[in-house]
């Protein structure tokens, strides 16, 4: 598509500020991923917030967008090559503004690679296993009898935790010195297990002080301040 108002989502979402980059979001974990990398970058953005529902995601406005229906997703109106680009999957958009940027992700090759092999942790592990305990910890997965569901999710979440807890020892952030696409993509689901599920007792949060430590770390940033309230 060659403009932003040939996207069928600009008609139920309207831009007011069509030059600048579009997100299409609400404040979960994935979702504000992508406001706080915009908010570090500096990048000019309009967000729209779109629910979880029939009047949201499940629209054929969002799904010509998605037809996975999950936000967070973009137009970029300057993609490559001056054309506007659509883009769904968090991680698929971390690593675009990152590129577009120059931001957040190592220059040099190992650097760079091992930095996406931590994006992919998150996307394939933390995520999943999180959002599974979440869902038999706090909501409707908790009345279900068999208590077996959640003691292997909690079990999981535990196990992935001593991952991170092992990577972080005597490091700033999971990549050293260098904050990355990798921190900003872990961390909100650390935010969310830890606050929103209130699984910290669950998952003897306690036990991984370098976890802790770096999740208050990245919630002091500015960025991540205001990006956790957009949209």
């Amino acid at each position: 598509m060659s403009k932003l108002t040939d996207f069928p989502i600009t008609g139920k979402w309207a831009p007011a500020h069509p030059e600048r980059l579009q997100l299409y979001s609400m404040a979960t974990p994935n979702g504000v991923k992508v406001s706080i990398m915009l908010e570090e970058t500096g990048l000019p953005y309009e967000a729209h917030r779109i629910t979880l529902d029939q009047d949201g995601v499940q629209t054929p406005q969002f799904l010509s967008l998605n037809p996975n229906n999950k936000i967070p997703a973009i137009i970029d109106p300057d993609g490559p090559g001056g054309a506007p680009l659509a883009l769904f999957e968090s991680g698929a958009i971390l690593l675009y503004l990152a590129e577009k940027t120059g931001k957040f992700l190592p220059a040099d090759a190992a650097g760079r690679y091992e930095t996406i092999q931590w994006l992919m942790f998150q996307m394939a592990g933390v995520g999943p296993m999180f959002g599974q305990l979440g869902f038999f910890h706090r909501f409707a997965g908790k009345e279900y009898e068999d208590k077996r569901p959640l003691q292997r999710y909690a079990s999981e979440a535990k196990r992935l935790l001593n991952v991170l807890e092992q990577r972080l020892a005597g490091r700033s952030w999971i990549m050293g010195d260098q904050y990355t696409i990798a921190d900003i993509a872990t961390f909100p689901w650390v935010r969310n297990l830890v606050g929103f599920y209130e699984a910290s007792e669950l998952v003897g949060f306690e036990n991984y002080p370098n976890v802790a430590r770096v999740l208050a770390a990245f919630v002091a940033r500015p960025a991540v301040d205001k990006g956790l309230t957009v949209p």
